[in-house]
Formats: structure tokens, sequence, C-alpha cells
């Protein structure tokens, strides 16, 4: 594999998410992120950056993890879970796995009250008001935020600094550190007061401009193929590069020599016009048009033209497909909306306290509800009807019933933790950023304060058993207060009076009781 190839491995997609802040140690990085997301799209995430999920299998990792996330509030996903099936108590961490498909762990940090379980709870997640101890939590929950760890099997070692000097290391994973003894290959170093920068290869540091399709080649603003087609940063007009470290901008001082030439793309400081990275110089020197590494993203080109490419024809969309241009956006029919963890997916959705249920044509007993509602046939079907569950006190103070769900919000002078709980602060006014919410803003993933319906169908059917229960005792105590009466009011002989059927006396029973 090339250099420039495995920088840009590591590197990541563009548009990917920025950390709130990392920490590197040995060959192992770790990174966490303040994005309210579920499992999934977490992992997800961190997948797109090049690692995964951050594993805790020592004593040394757990300090890592206090580190990044110590003075934050709020739950956090690690990358531990239980893939399917009912663990076995003496299995390896309790029938859990690492997101590497492995259980090996030299550490374990369960809450002390967890027990092995079947339970919907198979993901895990961590916050410091449990010490970050392992709390097995629902998979689809979103929490405030995650941690990933990304692996370096080649690295730099750092750059000797002189008196007066320093040097600050942006990591390729997206955050910056000013202190390592060694740093992940792919990692730009800046060294302070030159303004001089540098890329960690394979073939060791590389200095400023290198490859133009790598972090802009190093350029305070742009880079350019130059007049031999070795890289070089360009500025924007009236500045000039410096010629000390070859990357930052600063003012001319002269006329602009770039003023009169009205290059079409760009333009070096001696007034000579260039062209972007697959387009090469028209013959007139200054307009530009495509050459022969021109490459259209999104599009197909048509004789050096990019034209619009129909992504829909390809079918990646489970309902609808909308084709746009260099891209396409996938629709969903009428009650489902799109799963934003997977935007090509739909899921169910209602939106009202009750919608018919979706049932399989072909077997009209397997019926489905969005989260949130429950099933209930009736003569003409089986309805989903929405679950109010701020009736069964989630919330420690105050809740509001959504449509699939329910938001907890905490008086003045206390602030909402864990998405439920309410702890008082030094503060008199409401929370701050917690509106009251919108049960009508349906569209929305659920926020960190959103938890999902916790009534399982074994407590419903507990539900039904007791209120026939209790309608059975109810006419029990009708038919026994009938007969009572019926001794006392009457001077028939007892025996002489026929004995209603059973049908006809479960009749008279429920009219009396009703």
């Amino acid at each position: 594999m090339g250099t420039w190839t495995l920088l840009v491995l590591l590197l990541g997609p563009v548009g990917a998410l920025t950390p709130h802040s990392g920490y590197c140690i040995g060959k192992g990085c770790f990174a966490w992120f303040r994005v309210p997301s579920d499992f999934r799209t977490a992992q997800s995430h961190c997948q797109d950056l090049g690692g995964h999920l951050m594993t805790v299998r020592t004593s040394v990792s757990n300090d890592v993890l206090s580190v990044l996330v110590g003075n934050v509030t709020g739950s956090f996903w690690i990358g531990l879970h239980r893939p399917s099936g009912c663990p076995e108590p003496a299995a390896k961490l309790s029938g859990f796995q690492w997101v590497t498909a492995d259980s090996e762990s030299d550490f374990r940090n369960w809450l002390q009250n967890f027990t092995s379980s079947c339970s919907v709870e198979r993901c895990v997640s961590v916050n410091g008001q449990d010490g970050f101890r392992w709390r097995p939590t629902r998979c689809g929950r979103s929490t405030a935020g995650f941690l990933c760890e990304f692996g370096s099997t080649e690295q730099c070692q750092a750059q000797a600094v002189g008196p007066g000097e320093s040097v600050s290391y942006m990591i390729p994973y997206g955050f910056r550190v000013d202190d390592l003894p060694m740093v992940p290959l792919g990692s730009t170093a800046t060294r302070f007061p030159s303004g001089t920068r540098s890329i960690c290869s394979s073939a060791g540091w590389l200095p400023a401009p290198w490859s133009c399709e790598i972090s802009v080649g190093g350029c305070e603003y742009r880079c350019a193929p130059g007049p031999d087609n070795d890289p070089v940063c360009v500025c924007p007009p009236g500045r000039t590069i410096n010629p000390g470290n070859k990357v930052s901008c600063e003012s001319s001082g002269l006329g602009d020599p770039c003023a009169e030439r009205r290059c079409q793309q760009i333009c070096f400081m001696d007034g000579a016009c260039g062209c972007e990275h697959g387009f090469r110089l028209a013959e007139d020197g200054t307009s530009c048009c495509p050459g022969e590494n021109f490459m259209c993203v999104g599009f197909t080109s048509r004789r050096g033209l990019c034209v619009d490419r129909d992504e829909c024809v390809s079918a990646p969309c489970e309902h609808e497909c909308v084709n746009t241009p260099g891209s396409y956006r996938c629709l969903c029919y009428e009650g489902y909306v799109v799963d934003k963890a997977s935007p090509d997916r739909c899921k169910l959705f209602c939106g009202k306290d009750e919608c018919p249920a979706v049932c399989d044509p072909n077997d009209g007993r397997q019926c489905y509800c969005p989260e949130g509602y429950v099933a209930e046939e009736r003569p003409d079907g089986t309805f989903c009807l929405e679950i109010d569950e701020c009736a069964f006190s989630y919330c420690d103070q105050g809740c509001v019933n959504t449509f699939g769900g329910y938001v907890c919000s905490c008086d003045p002078g206390f602030k909402l933790v864990e998405e439920y709980r309410c702890v008082k602060t030094d503060e008199e006014g409401p929370e701050e950023g917690a509106p009251t919410p919108d049960p009508t803003s349906l569209n929305e993933e659920p926020d960190p304060t959103h938890r999902p319906s916790a009534i399982t169908p074994g407590g419903l059917v507990g539900i039904i058993v007791c209120v026939v229960v209790l309608i059975t005792l109810l006419v029990f105590a009708a038919h026994l207060g009938l007969r009572q009466r019926g001794r006392k009011s009457s001077s028939l002989d007892l025996n002489n009076i026929p004995t209603p059927t059973c049908e006809q006396s479960l009749n008279i029973n429920i009219s009396s009781a009703f």
C-alpha cells in the first residue's frame, strides 16, 4: 500500500464528526463525541473514522475514560453489548462481548446490582454519576454521546524542539494534542513560532506542502499543482505565501499582480495562472479545462462535463427514492418515517393517539405497532394505542407525554441527570436549554431526555389478567346479593323455584353488577 493511499484511509471520510477531545497512549487513541446517538449509530460514526466504540479491557483504559469524560454530565456508549440470546452466568463478561467480537478483558466494572438476565438492556453505557460503572442499557436509547477507540500500527516519533519552540500535533481522528512521545500515521505537526508544517507518513515526517488531496497539502488557504506539477500553496488576492514556512499567507505590501490577470481558478504570487486538481491550463493562459486526471464525484463524465447520475436506478432505498443533483434522497410510504440511524430504511410511525396496526396480509394475527404503542384487538381489526408513560411516574418531577415516548423536566433550582432524575442546584431560574417539549414534533429523533416506553408485553398481560379477576369478583358479589335479597322478600318455597341456567345466571349477574 502506497504512502498516500494509507494516509487517505487514516484521514477518514469528508464531513466526519469532530470529537470534543481525545487522548493517545501507546499505540491507541481515544476520543469522545457529545453527539446524541443510539448504540448502532454511535458504532457507525466510530467506524466512519476508522475505529470502533471504546473497549475498556484494563484499568488503564478505564483511567483514560475518566480523563476524557470525568467532568461531563450524561451517559456515553462504550463498545460492550450482548449480540443475542440469553447470557450464561458463568460466561466471560456475563455473556456480553466487545464490538471487536471477543470477550477478552482484564477488567470488569459492572454496577453492583447488575444480574445477568434476558432483559432488553443489551448494550452498555457509562456516566460519572455511577463512577463510570458498566450500566446495561437499551440499545435503541439515545445517550448524550459515545467514546471511540483507534489503533495505529505505524507511528512517528515526536519532533524535537529547541529553546523557545513548541510543536502542536493534529491527530487524524480530529483532535489536537501538544505533548506526545509518538504520534499515529497521518498526524500533522505545526511548529511555532515559525509556522512550518509536516505530516507523519510511512517514510517519516514530510514537509508541507505535500499532496493537495490530503489536508489541503498543509496550506493555510489553498493547495494547487505548481508549474512543474509539484504541490504549492496559494493565497487569496492581496496576500502572498510566507517564504519561511511556505504554507501561511501574509500581506504582500505590493500591488496585486493577479488583479489584471483575471485567472479563472488560481493565480500564483508572480501573476501566473493555474488550475485546480484535475484541470489543466488552456491555451489562453487564464481559463481551465478538464485534464487527464479529471474525475466527477456523484456525476458521470461526458465530453469533459459532469452529468448527473441517477442513483435511484440501483434501488438504494427501502421505500421510495428521489434523485437529486449528485446524490439521492430516500422517502417513506404513509405511516412510516425515515430511520435516522439508517437513512435508507423506514420505521413505523403514528403521530396520533391511535392508529390501525400494520398486519401481515397472510396472517392477520401477526400485527405490529410503532414503539411506544400497544396493540388492541377490536371487532373491526387491531389498533395501536399510544401509551401515557407519564402515568407510571418514570420522571422525578415534570413529565410530558409524547407520541411514542415521553420527556422529563425539572423544577427551577434543579437540573436533569440520567434523563429522568432531578438534582438540586444553586441556580434559581429554570433549567437552561430545556424548553417545554412539543408533542407534535414527531419527525425528530428522541433527544437525550427522551426515554422509550418501558411497558413490556408481559406487563400488559398482567394488567389484563388483573382486570378479568376483578370483574369476576364483582359478578360473584352481585350474585350473592341477589340471592340474599330473594330469601328476605319471598314467601315462596325455595325448593320449588326453578334453578336458572348458567347462561341466565350470567346475564342476571352482569346486569346487576352494572
